[in-house]
């Protein structure tokens, strides 16, 4: 199983397939197995498949309560925050809109 390198250049974050990722929690979680051996093999760093490791923790609902917020919570955050940008323009518009036309009424 090789991870899938969009980036080669050292400067660039390489990107992991869903898949990639939770196969590497898979045989991380797996007996006889320890993080460091299996991210060595896998060529990714410790850190990331430790925060891999918790998110798929916190995705299957046995993570705590202040820890990381499940995959589909964050699409919806995301989703929030756009439609929360969206509107703010929406009634800057209309506020200067407003403006616009009360000094035509003048």
């Amino acid at each position: 199983m090789k991870p899938d390198k969009s980036a080669k250049s050292a400067g660039k974050r390489r990107k992991f397939s869903p898949e990639f990722k939770s196969e590497a929690v898979r045989l991380a979680q797996s007996p006889g197995q320890s993080i460091s051996n299996v991210a060595k093999d896998l060529g990714i760093s410790e850190g990331n498949l430790r925060n891999w490791i918790k998110q798929a923790a916190v995705d299957a609902g046995i993570g705590t309560s202040d820890a990381l917020t499940t995959a589909a919570e964050k699409q919806e955050l995301a989703a929030l925050r756009r439609e929360i940008k969206e509107l703010r323009m929406e009634r800057e518009i209309l506020r200067k809109a407003t403006v616009f036309f009360a000094k035509q009424q003048m």
